[in-house]
């Protein structure tokens, strides 16, 4: 009897070999998933990042890249799987999967420096911060190629306006667009094959530098610092 493969394995498979922007479907996938696992009681207190957690509940910085605050956060929900389908698959496209998700990655630990900076003992919704990497980073892939961008800079900007008129945590935002724009401008100078060893130096020591901060920062809030 012949093995009948799920359709949505080969849907997969297929945009995979086509070039499809498989990573972007992930990463709404796991924003869909982060958000039903957010609805479960006591789930959000488990694993939504705070900064003097990182230390010790390490998982935080992980889980709460995609971890929502409930249903509340439904909406905040649409706005993300609705950026992440009209950035997100421009700049896989331009970088690359395992880059691009190096790129959100970092933007999200760039808003959790910024949240344990400035909102230390408070859980924040990384999730939704997390999408202003991928706008610093837009920003400097359409200015590397001579192209308009102010559309970005307005984006980011309206969007800390209406933070700090609501009092969300606009600080993240800056944080996670701040770094996004660095990883993409890594990333753009160092394009030709003969310099992937440097861009993965200067990639893999941005992340070693975040995280230190936040293991450091971390430590010094609950009073393991030297």
């Amino acid at each position: 009897m012949p093995k009948v493969r799920p359709q949505v394995v080969t849907r997969m498979n297929s945009l995979a070999t086509s070039g499809g922007p498989t990573a972007t479907y992930a990463l709404m996938a796991l924003s869909v998933l982060g958000f039903l696992v957010s609805l479960v009681p006591s789930a959000q207190g488990a694993l939504l990042f705070y900064g003097a957690g990182a230390l010790t509940e390490p998982w935080r910085m992980v889980t709460g890249i995609f971890v929502y605050g409930g249903l509340s956060s439904i909406i905040q929900l649409a706005f993300n799987v609705y950026m992440l389908w009209a950035f997100g698959q421009m700049i896989e496209q331009q970088l690359g999967r395992v880059r691009y998700i190096g790129l959100y990655l970092l933007g999200a630990l760039g808003a959790e420096v910024a949240a344990s900076l400035f909102f230390p003992y408070q859980p924040v919704l990384i999730s939704g911060a997390a999408m202003f990497g991928l706008f610093g980073a837009f920003y400097v892939i359409l200015r590397s190629r001579g192209e308009q961008a102010v559309q970005i800079l307005v984006i980011i900007a309206l969007n800390v306006v209406i933070g700090i008129f609501f009092g969300t945590p606009w600080q993240n935002y800056i944080g996670a667009a701040a770094i996004g724009a660095l990883t993409a401008l890594i990333y753009m100078r160092t394009q030709h094959r003969s310099r992937a060893m440097q861009q993965r130096l200067l990639a893999g020591g941005l992340a070693v530098a975040l995280l230190a901060i936040l293991l450091v920062r971390s430590a010094s809030l609950v009073g393991l610092a030297a």
